[in-house]
């Protein structure tokens, strides 16, 4: 009897304990980790890049998903709150001296490597993603070579240093464009080593699968989940960008020059470090008015009050982050073809080509009280094909 028992007692505890070990089985593949490999800091999430960046952080930790985060650093603070959503964060200085100009790589690449990194990339066997052709200098390591490995495209990299060689007015940064252009256009090559590219838009997908496979269009991660527009009116037409970037401070001079020193529409123009040019030709009209270097709340509530948000851009690459912002919280959006082309965001716009378009249309829809029909439209549009939560099932996928 007593035999019984203690037979029936085994049985039982090696019932349990293989119990125990099928859940911890289960529960260990049900832990998904990811390494990122981020080519800033990403917060604040306070310019296009990065906001892609931290809003993809939040959905794959809302998600569950286990981020191990390396960050290239360059002038950002260490961000305490990475922290509460990513499993580790580490931090890396990027290699800025002037010598890596003269490497056969990019300037941008050669600069983001970091044996440090790889030390603890190899520490298991979890995914990785990589932020942008930038973060790609470890790709193709050997050592990486059983791994998934995911690459997020920002841009078409050579066409955006190309047309940031176009409009640059400092000879040296002119030169630095157009060789860093020629070596990103080399390097692109890279992406063979890819299990995966993450394609920001539709167009740069289209063009980015001629050249390899398995790419996606994984649109941008961004702070918005529903459309939220203000009611009423505003009294004052908005460009905002960072003004430091030479595409960004050209597209304000326009503004400037050809639209708002003919029509005496109020107008405001916001972003970090703007050019000594934008700041002279400002000073000349009282209408106009620029906010520089002001913080990511007062630029979202500039996009919200503003009766029109103005976003010309003479790039056509990527998406750009401050369409999609104006588009979930602003009024009336005025922009030209190369801002929204093969975008899918064509018929939430009014597209204006000429300086004379843009003025007429400045003045037409400047009085003119914003729609709720146009914004249903909107959330049929942006909810449908913009919102994180589709991003996120489209990467976790991929992962």
């Amino acid at each position: 009897m007593g035999n019984r028992r203690t037979t029936n007692t085994n049985c039982l505890f090696q019932i349990s304990l293989a119990n125990f070990f099928n859940k911890t089985f289960v529960s260990k593949l049900q832990q998904k980790h990811l390494h990122i490999i981020s080519f800033d800091v990403p917060y604040p999430a306070n310019y296009g890049g990065v906001i892609d960046v931290f809003y993809k952080l939040k959905a794959l930790h809302a998600q569950g998903i286990k981020i191990h985060l390396h960050c290239f650093e360059y002038g950002r603070a260490e961000a305490l709150n990475l922290e509460s959503i990513c499993e580790k964060v580490y931090y890396y200085k990027r290699k800025l001296s002037r010598k890596y100009l003269l490497n056969t790589l990019p300037f941008v690449v050669v600069t983001r490597s970091s044996e440090k990194l790889m030390e603890h990339l190899l520490r298991d066997k979890h995914p990785v993603l990589f932020e942008g052709l930038h973060c790609c200098f470890h790709l193709n390591d050997v050592r990486l070579n059983d791994r998934i490995k995911i690459v997020r495209m920002h841009n078409i990299e050579h066409d955006y240093y190309f047309n940031l060689e176009k409009v640059e007015k400092s000879i040296f940064k002119k030169l630095y464009f157009g060789m860093e252009a020629k070596k990103l256009k080399r390097f692109e090559k890279v992406l063979n080593k890819a299990y995966a590219v993450a394609a920001i838009s539709p167009a740069d997908a289209k063009e980015l699968s001629t050249r390899y496979q398995n790419v996606h269009h994984i649109t941008a991660f961004h702070p918005n989940e529903e459309v939220k527009i203000k009611d009423g009116k505003g009294d004052f037409c908005l460009y905002h960008g960072n003004l430091e970037v030479g595409e960004n401070n050209e597209a304000a001079l326009y503004l400037v020059n050809e639209i708002f020193s003919k029509i005496n529409t109020p107008f405001i123009i916001a972003g970090r470090k703007p050019s000594a040019e934008l700041v002279q030709v400002v000073s000349k009209h009282k209408h106009i008015k620029l906010k520089a270097n002001i913080n990511t709340q007062d630029i979202d509530s500039l996009i919200k009050d503003a009766q029109i948000n103005i976003l010309p851009t003479f790039q056509a690459t990527g998406i750009k982050l401050k369409l999609l912002a104006a588009l979930f919280t602003g009024r009336h959006c005025i922009v030209n073809s190369p801002m929204v082309a093969n975008t899918g965001l064509e018929e939430l716009c009014s597209i204006q080509n000429t300086a004379e378009e843009m003025s007429n249309e400045i003045i037409r829809l400047f009085d003119l009280p914003f729609d709720m029909q146009e914004k249903q439209k909107r959330e049929a549009i942006l909810i449908t094909n913009f919102s994180n939560a589709i991003n996120m099932k489209k990467l976790v996928a991929l992962i």
